[in-house]
């Protein structure tokens, strides 16, 4: 249960910082985040490895750039979708 809660927590400061990154924000605040981590992650881990620190499981600088990739498509998304509603 606890490594569950610092997963959660690794994942969350994952998504800020790959956030900060981007330049953009993360809609959903901190559950945004928390997702934006994760996926982050798993985009990371697909394109970079493992290679770097680790920690829950998650390779840190892998993970924070593929969270700051997935902010960046997020936010193009919601750009083109935002334009098109106006």
């Amino acid at each position: 249960m606890l490594g569950f809660l610092i997963s959660l927590v690794v994942a969350i400061v994952i998504g800020l910082i790959g956030s900060a990154l981007a330049g953009g924000s993360v809609p959903g605040g901190w559950i945004g985040s928390m997702i934006a981590g994760f996926v982050g992650a798993w985009i990371g881990h697909g394109l970079l490895g493992t290679w770097g620190p680790s920690l829950a499981g998650f390779a840190i600088i892998p993970a924070i750039l593929g969270a700051a990739i997935f902010v960046i498509i997020l936010s193009l998304i919601f750009r083109s979708v935002g334009s098109r509603v106006s």
